[in-house]
């Protein structure tokens, strides 16, 4: 029988846009609820306690709206908050880490890799631990990359100051094999990127390996929406005072994404 109930899917702004976008595009008849906790943007800089305390709120909202799985679409609550929710709630929970992990491993030739995320997502290990762990032989570069994630939810992705940003911050990444776009924000900057390191670095989209793996969970727990009609998708936003409506309109090209965003009272 067809499981209509939604997904819900958390991120702390715009970011997790990037995720939704790519999970309609592989699960078109999926009903999606999001929330972007845009009152406490940013993450990056917070402390594991205040994140997790976030996420958890989040998760609360999401749960009233009877949402039948959840995707923490935030590479900062991915991190330091994910190992703690999947423990304390029944309902299934995935991030953003080893979806794509499972991928680099799989994908031999992807043995030098680079890294970039928030200050929080970077102190945190929990990329550099995970493939570690799953990939012994991997030789990882890292950084954090603080205005990235403020700049894209102001729509700055692809003018002067973000091709300086970008070039800056990727000094020191060109003998990589492949790019983790360790934040769900720094997909928006793809293009960037992409022209300073070159065709031959594979840029890893994360919303992309999420979208696959979230696809098979609702296959196994038999939760999928059958429906051959397209899904819905609601947007709450814990501020709506925010540049949130001019990137999301961009990036999901929906000129009417306004009619679909709402007030979320998260506390």
């Amino acid at each position: 029988m067809a499981d209509t109930r939604p997904i819900g899917m958390f991120d702390s702004g715009v970011g997790g846009l990037t995720v939704l976008k790519e999970f309609r595009k592989q699960n078109p008849q999926e009903n999606i609820i999001y929330l972007g906790d845009t009152k406490s943007f940013p993450y990056g800089s917070k402390s594991k306690e205040s994140i997790i305390e976030l996420t958890k709120k989040g998760i609360d909202f999401l749960l009233e709206k009877n949402v039948k799985a959840i995707v923490i679409a935030c590479g900062t609550a991915t991190s330091q908050a994910l190992e703690e929710v999947q423990k304390q709630y029944k309902i299934p929970i995935i991030g953003i880490i080893d979806s794509t992990v499972q991928y680099i491993k799989e994908q031999t030739k992807l043995r030098k890799v680079g890294i970039i995320a928030t200050t929080g997502t970077i102190r945190s290990k929990g990329w550099q631990n995970k493939i570690h762990s799953q990939i012994p032989d991997a030789v990882l570069s890292y950084k954090a990359c603080p205005l990235l994630a403020p700049m894209a939810e102001e729509g700055w992705t692809e003018n002067e100051i973000a091709k300086l940003t970008i070039q800056e911050y990727l000094k020191g990444f060109y003998d990589i094999d492949c790019l983790i776009l360790g934040c769900t924000h720094y997909p928006l900057f793809k293009k960037c990127i992409q022209e300073e390191l070159g065709k031959k670095v594979e840029i890893i989209n994360t919303g992309e390996k999420l979208a696959k793996d979230m696809q098979k969970i609702l296959i196994n727990e038999q939760k999928q929406n059958e429906s051959t009609e397209e899904g819905n998708f609601e947007i709450y936003l814990t501020d709506t005072e925010t540049n949130f409506l001019r990137v999301a309109s961009k990036l999901l090209k929906d000129t009417e994404i306004k009619e679909k965003i709402k007030k979320a009272d998260v506390e």
